[in-house]
């Protein structure tokens, strides 16, 4: 399979990135009491939850918009189906098809996130359910360049509403050992951010931050782990944990169903 992993597609394989790592992994352990029968994910990347969530479905369909990441998921999974593609539309998958629906951290990466819901509303089979993560911007400690848009929970779930009936914002957060890393992560970006004395984080285009955010978010990755005594190494998907008020969590997880 390619390299394909930056600060923003992390990687089980980079010791640095497993505290990130461990926080995407934890929405598939979730996903596994909501899903069944013939599912589709929605920007699988290079498929780190797939195993954990074959075992509790019927069919298992991804989709993801890096063709040669789709072509190796495939050789790898010959029972699925994957399909590449930028979205949305989500084209050639049928209405009403599918019992769950998994999308996590993609939806701030979308221009039309009114159409990104309507198609999950329309893929889905009356009663289905679709679980959605993505960061809490409350939380997020600089301006990710990656992201077209960032959302508060409350925003997120008054988006939700104006398409799905049954929604719950929810929320994942971390224990004492994820919150100290998140504490001198904090620290670290913050001795970064001090130089940028005109705020141009949030002032020039996205484009032009990508390779710069890259450097340097590897590079404080890599000095926090340098400098934690183990901690980054020793955090797992069970020191993240779901929450009811997800005002303060470190990502969102929004729960929806179709009207039955």
């Amino acid at each position: 399979m390619p390299n394909i992993y930056t600060t923003e597609i992390t990687s089980e394989k980079i010791t640095s990135d497993n505290p990130i790592h461990q926080r995407l992994f934890k929405a598939y352990i979730i996903a596994q009491k909501y899903v069944s029968g013939n599912i589709l994910e929605i920007g699988c990347g290079e498929g780190r939850g797939i195993d954990t969530l074959l075992p509790h479905v019927t069919t298992f369909t991804a989709v993801d918009k890096i063709e040669s990441v789709i072509t190796d998921l495939q050789k790898k999974y010959p029972q699925a189906r994957f399909k590449a593609m930028s979205l949305p539309p989500l084209t050639g998958l049928a209405d009403n098809a599918y019992d769950s629906i998994v999308s996590f951290q993609v939806i701030e990466h979308i221009q039309n996130d009114v159409l990104f819901l309507k198609e999950i509303h329309r893929l889905l089979k009356p009663g289905a359910v679709a679980l959605i993560t993505t960061p809490n911007r409350k939380m997020s400690l600089s301006r990710n360049p990656w992201h077209i848009r960032e959302y508060l929970s409350t925003e997120l779930k008054a988006l939700a509403e104006k398409i799905f009936d049954n929604v719950k914002m929810l929320g994942i957060t971390g224990d004492e050992t994820v919150m100290d890393y998140h504490e001198e992560n904090r620290k670290s970006v913050e001795r970064i951010t001090r130089w940028d004395i005109f705020d141009l984080q949030h002032k020039l285009p996205a484009v032009l931050l990508r390779m710069p955010y890259e450097i340097l978010n590897r590079r404080n990755r890599n000095k926090l782990q340098d400098q934690d005594q183990g901690l980054v190494g020793k955090i797992s998907h069970e020191n993240y944990v779901v929450v009811e008020d997800a005002s303060d969590a470190l990502d969102l997880l929004l729960v929806v169903r179709k009207q039955g």
